[in-house]
């Protein structure tokens, strides 16, 4: 089982408990006050980590876009956090004990989460996939690297990764995701998180989700996804950038609960009885009856024998070892037969 250790000292590997990563996006709407409450909220929740977005109007969007999209300039600057304010809500994050993690657009800001903020890993986008020299700048930066594959193509996938291991960097979780906002079931296409680890089979792979609800996450668990990213808002009702598809902190609880108790039902793939369903054979199984009113004498046939609950005389297994037995008391129909009913 392929595992990658964060900086933060927490193993990451398939089949694990999964490390849930709560996506802040622009949730909170560039108000320092509403992040550090989200952080707090996502730890309540049972979050591992809580993750924001490093980005400003030079490192998102060209010059000419801006210039036919004005309103685009001053929604990015709104909902941008500056270096001082992400070091601040990286700070403020240690000292609750959740960890602090950017997904950054630029190798400028790649660098200051890696130094400054001592970020366990760096989240690179799905929009970054063919942004092979980027990929490249951020597998030299030597730390963890989880990497989201939506609107990539496989090939697309096996390049990007391909970049990253050709820097000597191996430490690289790959999530499986859709990047359709919110996405609906039959665009997910789970199933992919089995097809990724059959593909990358020395990398742990989880998933990134925007489905609405906490369903999918709790079965992606199920195959084994060794983490889980969901957008995260603190009140869904609000106007803002993917926030009404974001979950709300009661139900990324729920999703978190759903997930470790899928989790939990995991267990192995070896057959092993429980030691509580041990308890259970004897109120559960059955034992050999008498299937008519046997006499003192009479030798056992096939047709003088059944089984019925409980399951605490001779098992069904036994019961052609009984047939030829001579019986030494009378035993009246519908009875367990024991060991000294017959000779």
């Amino acid at each position: 089982m392929a595992t990658i250790t964060l900086r933060s000292g927490r193993v990451i590997g398939d089949y694990l408990a999964p490390y849930v990563i709560a996506e802040l996006n622009t949730s909170h709407f560039g108000d320092l006050t509403i992040a550090r409450s989200m952080i707090d909220h996502a730890k309540e929740a049972g979050c591992d980590c809580v993750k924001f977005q490093s980005w400003s109007t030079d490192s998102l969007y060209a010059s000419s876009y801006y210039r036919e999209n004005a309103i685009a300039k001053r929604i990015v600057n709104k909902f941008a956090l500056t270096d001082e304010k992400l070091a601040e809500l990286a700070e403020y994050a240690g000292k609750i004990s959740i960890d602090f993690a950017s997904t950054p657009y630029s190798r400028a800001e790649a660098a200051f989460l890696v130094e400054t903020c001592k970020v366990p890993f760096i989240k690179i986008a799905s929009m970054e996939l063919n942004n092979l020299s980027y990929l490249t700048y951020l597998g030299s930066l030597g730390t963890p690297l989880i990497l989201s594959t939506g609107m990539g193509t496989l090939e697309e996938i096996v390049s990007a990764v391909a970049a990253i291991e050709a820097t000597g960097n191996r430490q690289i979780i790959i999530l499986h995701c859709t990047s359709v906002y919110p996405a609906p079931p039959e665009t997910i296409r789970l199933q992919n998180i089995l097809g990724l680890r059959s593909e990358f089979p020395n990398y742990p792979i989880g998933y990134s989700d925007h489905s609405v609800g906490i369903e999918i996450p709790a079965a992606s668990i199920a195959l084994g996804a060794c983490a889980i990213e969901k957008h995260f808002t603190l009140d869904s009702s609000r106007i803002g950038m993917d926030n009404q598809m974001a979950t709300e902190p009661d139900e990324m609880k729920r999703m978190i609960e759903a997930c470790r108790s899928v989790h939990a039902a995991l267990g192995g793939t070896g057959r092993i009885l429980n030691p509580s369903e041990k308890d259970q054979i004897p109120k559960m199984r059955r034992s050999v009856i008498s299937a008519r009113a046997l006499k003192m004498g009479e030798v056992l046939t096939a047709d003088d024998l059944d089984a019925k609950r409980p399951g605490t005389g001779i098992a069904p297994t036994e019961l052609h070892t009984l047939i030829g037995k001579r019986m030494k008391t009378d035993l009246a129909a519908d009875e367990v037969i024991l060991p000294d009913h017959f000779e």
